[in-house]
């Protein structure tokens, strides 16, 4: 890999984009390698992801505008999609992913942190789709994702605006659930990775689930999928364990994701 790094702490593997030469920009090659990284992943040991980009000064500045400048219609639809499948498959990795956005997160950067279950971010961080000033639309999920995170209104301001907002508007507005000094995030996010890896795998990862494809569709539809999921636990050794554990006052032993 050339561009991305993946290094596994215990439960946690750590993903990080790796160009800092070019802000960690976003162009076809890191997309190709992070869809790689993604179907490399040990999925029965790892129990949380964390995405970061490389640097204090960049989480992801963006797409290539170099790569994108020069794109025929057909080729911007075609780059949009391989974007779209890399952060769809993000999104709906089985593995909760924590972004921890270190510093600029535009355009293709806010929207692959908006792909990610949770977002933390350092202090300097700065969230925003500028691509209307480029004479394009956002094209990886950000005119979809940001609306139903923060709200139509202000996804529209934001993307019809092309303005640009700091870590503590983002904080504000409910686009990450916290913000830390710079030296901080890393930190935070391992142990908030930590205290997801500690919990039943198959459990979190049915939440995870039940909440994606829940918010798809209307509550009837959704508590079903929710059913479904929740009968899904039962029979597993680490329903077990957890309930056994409840009822004799004691720690879980362990999860084992079975």
């Amino acid at each position: 890999m050339e561009f991305i790094t993946y290094e596994v702490e215990g439960q946690i593997g750590i993903i990080t984009i790796n160009r800092p030469k070019a802000l960690n920009a976003l162009n076809s090659a890191v997309l190709d390698e992070l869809d790689k990284t993604l179907d490399a992943v040990d999925q029965e040991a790892i129990r949380c992801l964390i995405l970061t980009g490389a640097g204090e000064k960049s989480f992801v500045a963006g797409a290539d505008i170099g790569e994108m400048s020069t794109l025929t219609k057909a080729e911007g639809e075609a780059f949009g999609k391989k974007g779209n499948d890399v952060f769809r498959k993000l999104e709906t990795f089985p593995i909760p992913v924590i972004a921890a956005v270190n510093g600029f997160a535009l355009g293709g950067g806010c929207e692959i942190s908006m792909s990610c279950d949770i977002r933390i971010c350092s202090e300097n961080a700065v969230f925003g789709q500028p691509e209307v000033g480029l004479g394009i639309t956002p094209g990886f999920g950000g005119t979809q994702r940001l609306a139903r995170i923060v709200g139509t209104g202000k996804a529209k301001e934001m993307i019809y605006g092309a303005r640009n907002i700091k870590a503590e508007e983002a904080y504000r507005i409910g686009l990450v659930n916290n913000v830390y000094p710079t030296e901080e995030l890393m930190p935070a996010a391992k142990k908030l990775a930590s205290t997801i890896a500690r919990n039943a795998p198959i459990a979190v990862r049915n939440c995870k689930r039940a909440i994606n494809e829940g918010l798809q569709v209307d509550m009837d539809q959704a508590i079903v999928i929710e059913e479904k999921l929740f009968g899904n636990c039962f029979e597993t050794y680490d329903q077990k364990e957890g309930m056994t554990a409840f009822l004799e006052k004691r720690k879980v032993e362990a999860f084992l994701n079975k």
